[in-house]
Parts: C-alpha cells; structure tokens; sequence
C-alpha cells in the first residue's frame, strides 16, 4: 500500500534538525578523532576476518591457544611476505642502473609531429632528447669542458654537531617508521583482545545498542558480521586468483621479479578504485625500462587489460553476489568520504564500513534512511514506482514498468501488487486534497490503458449470454477493479462481464436483468465505504433473490465479524478479499449449481 505524503509538524521539524546537529557531531568526531578509530577499526575488520577461524581451531586448543595460534601465524605469513618482496625490491634496485640504456633508446625512438597542435610539446620532448647521455648538447657540453681550463672547484663546508645530526636522523628516518610501527603494535593489541574477548564485548555492545531490543540488535549483528566477513573472504580470494596470473603472466613475458608484482597486485586490490591502476602500473613502467623493444611492454599492457576484465566481469560477479548490498555508487561516495575523513586508511575501510551503515539502517527504524542511500534494495516497490511514473505528464513509461514487471511475474499479480494499490493511492490521495480531480482522472486512465495493453479487451457490456458481472459499488476506481477481475475470469474461461460506475441504479439492474448472469461480484476499493456495498446489495437481494451476490473487498487484510454480519444482513453470499479467491468463488457457484445463500466465510 502506498502512503498518502503529508505535512512535517513543529515535532518533526525540530526531530529533523536534531538529527542533522548529531550526524554533523559524528562527522566531525569521526575526523577529528581518527588518530584513535583508525587502529579500533582496523583491529574491528581484522577481528572480523579471523574470528571464523578462532572458531573452529578452538575445539582443539581452546580460547587463549586458538588465538594465539591464529595470530601467529598472521605475523609469521605477514613476516613472510614482507621478506620475500624485502629480497625482490633489492634485486630490482641492483637491476635498475642496467636499464639506462633501454630508456634512452625508446625516448629517443619516439617521434612527435612538429606541426600541429602538438608543436610545443614536440619542441620540448627533443630538447629532452639533446640534454640526455649521448645527446647532441651532451657532447657539445663535453667537449667544452675537455677544452677549458681546469679549475679547483669551491666546495662549502658546514660543521655539523653529533647531537644535531643525530636529531636529524630521528626525525628523517626513525620517526616515520616508528609511527606506522606504533599503529601496528596498536591494531595487534586491540586484536588479540578483541579476540579473546568476543563473545564479552558482543553481549556488552548488545545491551548498549539494544535498549531492550535484544532480537533487533542480535541479528543486526549477525548480519553485519557475516556481510562483511564473507565480503573479505571473496576479496581475498578475488585478489589472490588476480595476484597468482599477473606473477606467471609476467614471468613468461619477461618481466623482472615477477613474483614481486603479483603479491603487490593482491595487496593493492584491497585498495578500491586506485588499488589496481597502482598494481599495474609499476610492471607496466618497468617493462618499458628493461625491455629493448615494444613488445614486452605492449603484453603487460594486454595481461593486465585481460586480467582486469576477467576479474570485473566474472570472479567479482560470481564470487561476490550479494555479500555486501551496496550499491556500486554509494560505494564511489562512501570510499570518497571515508578517505576525506580517515585518509589511505579510511579508503582500504570504505566498503566494510559502509555495508555495517547498511545493516543498521536494515534492522534500526530511526537509521532506516541508511539502508534507503546505500543498499542495493529497489528504492520504491513496482506499484510506488507505476504510480509516480503515471504522475508524471507527458512520460509515458509506465509500460516499460509492465512489460518488465511480467517478464517475471504472472498478470494477476500485476493486477493485485501494481495496479490495485495505485488506485487506492491515488483515491486516498484525491481525498486528501494531495490531488485534484485532473490527476485523478489522468491516474485512473492510465490504469484502464495498461489494462487494455496487457490483456483482451473485454466483450461488450451489453452483449448476453454472460455467466458472471463484476458490478462497481460507486467510483470508477471500483469499476477498474472490476474489470480487472473480469479479464482474469475470462482468461479462466469464465464469461463475465464489468458494468461501468456512472450507470444508474435503474439502469444497473435493467443491465443485470438482461444479461441473467449465475453470479455477480460487487468491487469495492478503498476508500470506497462498506454503506454503498450494504445498500447495493440490499437492492440486487431484493430484486433478484436467488442471486450469488459476491463482496470484493480488494486489498483488505482482515475482516472483522461485524463487517461480516452486516454484509450477510445485507444479502451478500459470501466474501472476498483478492482476485485469486474469487476465481476460485467462481468455480464453486457455477450456474448448473441450484442458486442459494450461503453463510459469509472469511477468504
């Protein structure tokens, strides 16, 4: 159903602008206090990844040994690695000085139009080319220098104390080390009590956060926990199997330490967005420099491009699936943000940390508005959706909405999930002034035309021989309603026949009179009351008493038993609430069947 808009009060408003003073407090306390979050949430996401493993190994060593063991051997991987590529980065910076020459032959191979737009840029890439090893001012330079005199050169000389040159060398080499060390110990600190503590630090943050919503909460946790820890899982296993062709692509191709380019690439990829062009980049620029010629460099490029679609078009798709619920834009925006707020860190955290905001705003009313910006659900439900599409003037496309809405679903639920909401949506509407009796019309047009489009039209109304009459009870909402269930009832083989609602009384039962139908159905839509169904019935009772006189009252959810009673006195057969049940109605009271009131059951 969907829900009339109506006008924020005082309330409200000052709700409102509470909420935005308290986003704007975390905000700010987000970025002025990252110094402290960045290692809590860097252990947060750890503890995340390790905590299924802790698990398992803690059926055989225990709590205190499983942990132990599982953060051993994350240092004792992390200390492998770091050796490894330690012994690759040297080997390359004993390689570089060799590839001088491959350089300067490419640069000096490469040739620029010297007209044209590109003129200036031509002009500066040969004096490039003049001033490198072995250039024309090179050598120029050289022979000068032969030619002169030689004379001793001036050399300053500054004294520098031992204690000045030792400052020096802290704050040069040791304190930009002992930071990032310092975060590190940190992060392993908080990790291995994080650990150990879990179950602790989940029933105290369930008590925090629950406020007596313990259910709530329980499985805001759970599921937060298993997003994101399946979402690491697959970003490993992605990495690893982009990490693993990149070092044997490289290696066949001919590029230096290759091993040391697909660690970094599996490293990197953790990295949204910038992690791969990182990747790729430096086995990219290194091929240029030690390859003589241009295949080597062109083939990095290719595995690369190879790898990347792959990866993006296949391993993601499949190995990833819904495990994270985010959009891929409110994923671009959550990484901008979070990098604006926590810096590289706060970049590698973006998509862990935005699919927690999800979770909550999945499982807590008051930050439902998360889950609205960022998940992956549909915004608006097919029928909210067909009904701002036919407010539109002039669009149009509410049949682009049907035809993809049946690819997947039979008509009769387009009919009972689409379009009978939309009807009550806009007469709710019209009745709360929201819209005047034009954008009425135009709404209930559009239902009749996409009525017309997905389904025969209807035999004339005057025609006889007809079985069954779905009859409105008083608006032309009804009488839509009542044609939708007359298509369904012929598509079951059943011939029926709708009555238009600006027919009269007199009229209507002329109508019936003629037609001799075995069962009429009177839709009712809401907000359409029960008096003119009573009062309808009554007539229809009086005029033909062994009629089957059938209430639809579409879209109800419960009938209470004095609205029973009072449909029963009024001479009603029985009652429905939605088109399946009274397709079944209609099979039961076939007209062989010998015409007789039946007591109201509730469908």
């Amino acid at each position: 159903m969907i829900l009339p808009c109506k006008q924020a009060t005082s309330a409200e408003s000052l709700a409102t602008i509470s909420n935005v003073c308290l986003s704007a407090f975390v905000v700010l306390s987000l970025y002025f206090g990252r110094e402290l979050l960045v290692p809590l949430a860097l252990s947060i996401l750890l503890t995340f990844m390790l905590a299924p493993l802790v698990t398992r190994l803690q059926r055989w060593f225990g709590r205190v040994g499983a942990v132990l063991v599982v953060v051993l051997m994350m240092i004792s991987a992390t200390g492998a690695v770091g050796w490894v590529l330690t012994r690759q980065a040297v080997d390359l910076a004993n390689k570089i000085p060799g590839y001088k020459e491959n350089i300067q032959t490419k640069l000096r191979s490469i040739q620029l139009p010297k007209q044209g737009p590109f003129s200036n840029l031509s002009r500066t890439f040969e004096e490039l080319k003049d001033e490198m090893p072995g250039g024309s001012r090179d050598q120029e330079t050289t022979s000068s220098v032969v030619g002169a005199r030689t004379e001793p050169a001036v050399t300053s000389v500054r004294i520098v104390k031992g204690m000045d040159q030792r400052l020096e060398f802290m704050q040069l080499v040791v304190a930009p080390v002992l930071g990032p060390l310092g975060t590190a110990g940190l992060v392993l600190l908080l990790l291995i009590f994080m650990l150990l503590q879990r179950g602790e630090l989940r029933n105290r943050l369930i008590r925090l956060v629950g406020q007596g919503r313990i259910i709530v909460t329980s499985r805001a946790m759970d599921d937060a926990g298993a997003r994101v820890s399946k979402y690491l899982l697959m970003q490993i296993i992605v990495n690893i199997t982009y990490g693993i062709p990149v070092s044997i692509g490289l290696y066949f191709i001919g590029v230096p330490n290759a091993v040391l380019w697909g660690a970094l690439a599996i490293v990197l990829r953790f990295i949204p967005y910038l992690g791969p062009w990182i990747a790729a980049a430096f086995p990219i620029l290194l091929s240029l420099a030690s390859s003589p010629g241009w295949m080597t460099p062109l083939l990095t490029i290719a595995l690369f491009i190879v790898l990347e679609l792959i990866s993006n078009n296949v391993m993601e798709p499949w190995l990833y699936g819904s495990s994270t619920g985010v959009t891929p834009i409110a994923l671009i925006i959550a990484a901008l943000a979070w990098t604006w707020l926590w810096g590289p860190v706060g970049l590698v955290l973006a998509t862990p940390l935005t699919v927690c905001l999800v979770v909550m705003g999945r499982h807590i009313p008051k930050l439902a508005f998360l889950s609205i910006v960022l998940s992956d659900e549909e915004a608006l439900t097919p029928a909210e959706d067909c009904y701002q599409r036919l407010l539109r003037a002039g669009e149009h496309d509410e049949m682009e909405l049907v035809d993809q809405y049946l690819k997947e679903n039979p008509v009769i639920d387009l009919f009972e999930r689409v379009l009978l909401p939309v009807v009550v949506a806009a007469g709710t509407d019209h009745r709360l002034g929201l819209l005047d009796r034009g954008q009425l019309d135009s709404v209930e047009n559009g239902v009749a035309e996409i009525l017309d489009a997905v389904s025969p039209l209807l035999p004339t109304r005057d025609a006889a021989g007809a079985t069954m009459a779905c009859v409105p009870a008083r608006a032309h909402r009804d009488q839509l309603a009542g044609d939708m269930l007359a298509r369904l009832l012929w598509q079951d083989e059943c011939a029926a026949r709708s009555a238009a609602a600006r027919m009269p009384l007199h009229e209507l039962i002329g109508w019936l009179d003629a037609l001799r139908p075995g069962l009429v159905f009177i839709s009712v839509l809401a907000p359409s009351t029960l008096i003119h169904v009573r009062y309808l019935c009554s007539k229809l009772r009086s005029e033909f008493p062994h009629l089957n006189v059938i209430v639809g009252l579409w879209g109800q959810t419960s009938l209470s038993p004095e609205m029973l009673g009072s449909l029963q006195a009024s001479g009603a057969t029985d009652v429905v609430t939605s088109f399946s049940a009274a397709i079944e109605k209609s099979r039961s009271h076939a007209p062989s069947n010998a015409p007789s009131l039946q007591p109201i059951a509730e469908v």
